[in-house]
């Protein structure tokens, strides 16, 4: 018996960060990793590995991680899509399923991803409904005009290697950063959005949380720029903000890497 023609799938997932390790599949703990896989297995009967365009850490968020994965071809994109859903915890959410070349790579392929920090600045912002999904800052909020100043120097191709948790010698401490910036949040504050080709650990966290010093005057916008032009300083940042209130929001390909779509599931 021959096993069955595959064909490789493009999942856009959203999911909430706060009952999980992380994205990626660990040997104890619950990760949005292990859970694909183990409703793909459900599906079809085999270990089906899904791959991430990246791996969010414990607590964080995703409105457009991009996964990939290959089941036997006879299944449809809508289908796929469809069964997913139906198994899937409530945490989860496959927002759309999407027929790829066999070559797409979700990580490698990608030329930029943007992320999304959420700052809770008036009282509402303590409410559970808003709260577990922003850094609820508003017994302190910092001013929005200082912050929009301080994400004015972010954009570069530069080291960030002052806002990391640790180094990834391998992959050096370069990022290009193309925007950052603050904007009105549909709901009570702002939200920072930064695009970047690479993202080194913790790095949005380590950066909102600078420039949320800088915005209660806990630090000057100098400090700031210098922790962005002088990597060799002696400064340092401020603590990373917390997890809950960020989100991988979109992550870029060209489009000749994605191909055409015989069966694209029009559901968003």
């Amino acid at each position: 018996m021959t096993a069955p023609e595959l064909g490789r799938f493009r999942l856009i997932v959203q999911y909430d960060g706060r009952p999980f390790l992380g994205w990626q599949r660990q040997k104890v703990g619950r990760t949005v990793q292990a859970e694909l896989e183990e409703t793909l297995n459900q599906l079809t009967g085999e270990r089906r590995p899904v791959t991430g365009a990246g791996r969010t850490d414990r607590g964080v968020h995703a409105l457009g991680q991009v996964a990939s994965v290959e089941v036997p071809s006879t299944w449809s994109a809508a289908k796929l899509r469809t069964a997913m859903n139906a198994l899937l915890p409530p945490e989860i959410w496959i927002q759309e399923a999407q027929r790829t070349p066999a070559c797409f790579h979700p990580r490698r392929d990608a030329v930029s991803r943007t992320y999304e920090y959420r700052l809770g600045l008036v009282e509402a912002a303590a409410s559970p409904m808003v709260g577990r999904w922003c850094w609820n800052v508003s017994r302190n909020p910092p001013d929005p005009e200082i912050l929009a100043r301080a994400a004015e120097g972010i954009p570069g191709d530069r080291s960030f290697r002052k806002f990391a948790k640790s180094g990834q010698p391998h992959l050096g401490e370069q990022c290009r950063v193309t925007s950052a910036e603050w904007a009105p949040w549909d709901g009570p504050g702002l939200r920072f959005r930064i695009t970047a080709n690479r993202y080194l650990h913790h790095m949005v966290r380590y950066l909102v949380g600078t420039m949320v010093d800088v915005g209660r005057a806990r630090r000057s916008l100098e400090e700031m720029d210098e922790l962005l032009v002088h990597p060799e300083s002696s400064l340092t940042t401020s603590p990373p903000a917390p997890p809950q209130g960020l989100f991988l929001f979109r992550v870029e390909y060209p489009p000749e890497r994605l191909g055409e779509d015989p069966d694209r599931d029009p559901a968003h």
